[in-house]
Parts: structure tokens; sequence; C-alpha cells
């Protein structure tokens, strides 16, 4: 666990939560214990062994290749570290990264204010050890409440998820005031790129966007992670074109399908219809819905139902889907939150008739969470066909960039872009991605 009592309240202990460069638990040093061993007597076993390098200690440590080590450092590192072919303990392995410059504040510098939330403000900053650009998300501690939940969720859920589609977390910091996670730096949100494209994205990029999407929904689904707020804000681009889940403070690790959890997450807009009726019972298909959403969103240029209230929110959802019936969603007409809206009846429409610059967008909708496609089975519909075989066999960490066929296209709404012309544009067919909703 991350979390301790002290005081009458809840506070991160840091050495519970200490990671490597890229998030590596303790754990993954190959042993539980704690003991240290004689500087002595590992002094006399290395010495029969070769030379360290930057890329053993590189390697030990699970540290970038770019890293740079302080001075004297690889020699201290051979006085004090086992044979490699023997496990680190986790207190050596947590004052070799302490040494090098993990878990202090000194060794980022804090540079432009990137956004402010709830609980947290995110910096762009620079990393002393890498000189590359990270984002530093500082979470305010309340004395008397220690660590918001949300933040120890977080760093928990992400200590355990490394995948190309979701963002990397370096390290932790903690102070009194404040605890620090340092990410990878992405230049914009999925917000932020269809407004600088004016919402007229390439047909092309948006199946690259949705596909990589499903891909980090998949392996989070498998680890049975739940996100439950998935908007395009929380999913962050870099300049490649590489989209990775961020904001995991909502996120669950869903151990029972059935257990409880609150209805009051999830963005309005991307929140399906049966969270919204206050059901509490819910699994991975809350986050396919807000796929569906997004995917949506991306091909037409605005939102499928932007509502203001809950009830609103769900009057959009009926007026296109058709207000639900016994035959369409069973047991929804004896939910009593349904009941006291007293919605008119109205009838499903095609979607295609809500996305006029589309020939096509056929995208099924179910009120049913368990009649929702699931992400795994999403990336082997039709629709992605055109990618080609390699993007099915991908390992967990590799970019959908490393083929090298793959890459982004202009954006027709992008005044200036350096990738190349797309054959495709939005106002032309896209193929029938179905189920999402």
């Amino acid at each position: 666990g991350g979390g301790r009592r002290r005081g009458g309240r809840w506070c991160i202990v840091h050495e519970n939560v200490k990671m490597g460069s890229d998030g590596e638990s303790d754990q993954a040093s190959g042993t539980s214990s704690d003991e240290v061993q004689s500087p002595v007597r590992v002094r006399m076993r290395n010495n029969h062994h070769r030379r360290i390098s930057n890329e053993d200690i590189n390697k030990r440590l699970s540290l970038p290749a770019d890293i740079r080590l302080p001075e004297g450092y690889l020699e201290k590192f051979a006085m004090n570290s086992p044979p490699f072919d023997k496990p680190m303990s986790r207190r050596l392995r947590r004052a070799s990264l302490s040494e090098i410059g993990f878990g202090k504040l000194e060794t980022y510098i804090k540079l432009d204010k990137l956004g402010e939330g709830t609980y947290a403000t995110v910096f762009k900053g620079r990393s002393k050890l890498t000189d590359n650009l990270v984002a530093l998300k500082e979470i305010r501690l309340e004395h008397e409440e220690g660590a918001p939940c949300t933040a120890i969720r977080e760093v928990s859920l992400l200590k355990d998820l490394k995948h190309a589609n979701i963002v990397t977390l370096h390290d932790i910091i903690h102070t009194d005031k404040c605890l620090t996670l340092v990410f990878e730096y992405l230049e914009k949100d999925l917000k932020q790129y269809m407004d600088d494209c004016g919402s007229i994205m390439s047909v092309h990029n948006v199946k690259l966007f949705l596909f990589q999407l499903l891909r980090g929904l998949a392996y989070c689904h498998k680890r049975k992670v739940l996100h439950r707020d998935l908007k395009p804000q929380n999913l962050l681009i870099n300049e490649k074109g590489e989209l990775k889940l961020a904001d995991f403070g909502l996120a669950r690790a869903k151990s029972v399908p059935t257990k409880t959890y609150s209805n009051e997450v999830v963005t309005l807009w991307y929140r399906p219809p049966d969270v919204l009726l206050g059901s509490t019972e819910y699994s991975t298909p809350i986050d396919m819905w807000g796929v569906g959403c997004i995917f949506y969103e991306m091909v037409t240029g605005r939102p499928l139902f932007p509502g203001s209230t809950v009830e609103d929110e769900l009057h959009l959802i009926f007026r296109i889907l058709g207000t639900p019936t016994e035959e369409t969603w069973p047991g929804c007409t004896n939910s009593e939150e349904f009941k006291t809206y007293n919605f008119p009846k109205y009838n499903a429409e095609p979607l295609v008739n809500h996305a006029p610059r589309c020939v096509s967008v056929s995208v099924s909708v179910s009120f049913e969470a368990k009649k929702r496609i699931s992400a795994e089975d999403a990336l082997r519909v039709p629709y992605f066909k055109s990618l080609g075989e390699q993007v099915q066999s991908l390992v967990d960490t590799a970019s959908l960039f490393s083929i090298k066929e793959i890459q982004l296209h202009k954006d027709p709404g992008k005044r200036s872009a350096v990738y190349p012309e797309s054959g495709e544009r939005s106002g032309t067919t896209t193929r029938r991605f179905k189920q999402c909703l």
C-alpha cells in the first residue's frame, strides 16, 4: 500500500511508492528484502567482476538511456552494489535512485503553468537528469487530510501500467506541503488538437487516434482497471501522433464487476445513460461509451451529447437513440430515476442524420452495458483493416508509429502542418465502426 496512518491522518509513505525513471516499482528489483549488504563483502565480491558501465547501471535501475549520472557515481555504485547476478535490496535500490537525483524537487526546473484542476496544478518542466521536458503535477496536501485519495489512486495504478498508449510516470516527490508526480511531457491533448485543426480532422488520423485509444484501454481493462473519466482533455498527443491515456485520478482497479462505485464520475458529455440514471454496478463498458462519443466528436468536429445537466444529457441521448423501453433496455422502466424524469417518447434516429459532413458514420448504440463492444474486440473490427496486420501484434510498450508505414496525414482544417497530404478527407465515407456506444 502507498499510505499509512500518521497522527490521525493519511499520508503517502514515500519509500513505498518510490519508482525508477520509467515508473518501475521497487518489486521489480527481484527481491522484497530490505537487508543492506555489508559494503566490505560487496567490495570483495565485486573485485572479480568487469568494470561497470553506464549501460549496466541504466539496466540495473531501469533508467532512461540518455540519463546523466553524477560525477564519480559509477565507482560508488560498483563499490556498494551486489554482483549483477544477484538481486539488489529495495533499500539499496532506493538509495541509488536518490543519489542520482530521483525523488528530489531540485532535479526538475519548473517552466510554464499548463493548467489547474480540483486538486492539482500542472506545470511544464525540464529534468536536469536527461534534459528532457516533463509534466509536473503538483498535488496540494491539506495539513489535516494528507494526500487526496485521487492522488494515491493515480500513483498506485500508474506504477503497474506500462504501455505505449498510457502516460509514463517517471518520478514521485513527496514534501510536507505537496506531492509532485513527474510525467513524460506531451505537447497537447485531443481537445487542443481538434481545435488546432478547426475540428476538421483527416479520417486517417481519426483512425490512428481511435486505435491507440482502444489499445491503451484494452491493456487497462485486461488488468481490471477502469479509467472512468475518458474525455478529449485526458488523451494526450505528441508531435509524432502518439496518443496516451492520462489523468487516472478517477480510475479504479475493479475486483468484482458487481462492486458498488460512486456514480459521480465521468464528465457529463461522455457519461453512459446507466450511470446517469444512478447505476453503481458498472464495469469496463463505462469506458466504451466514452470511446464512442470521442470517435463521433473526432469525425464530426462536435460533441455527440453536450448536455448541461443530468436531465439535459439524458434528453439529448434519448432524442437520438430513442427513449428506452423494456425491449431496448430491460429493467430501465423500473428505475425510480427514470420514472421521475418522465421523458417524452422519442423514436430512434440514424446517427448519420447528425453527421452531414460524413456519408456514413454508423455507430451502433446500446443502452445495455453488456451489449457494448469490448476494447479488445473493437481493435479487430474491419474499420482498422487498412492499417495492416502488424498493428495487431505490437508488444505493449511498442508505439503504433514503430511501424514505418504508419504516419499522421495532414488535417484538412490545419493551415500549416508538416504531415504528408492525406488521400482521405472527412467529407468522404468512413467505414463502419459498430457497437461502441
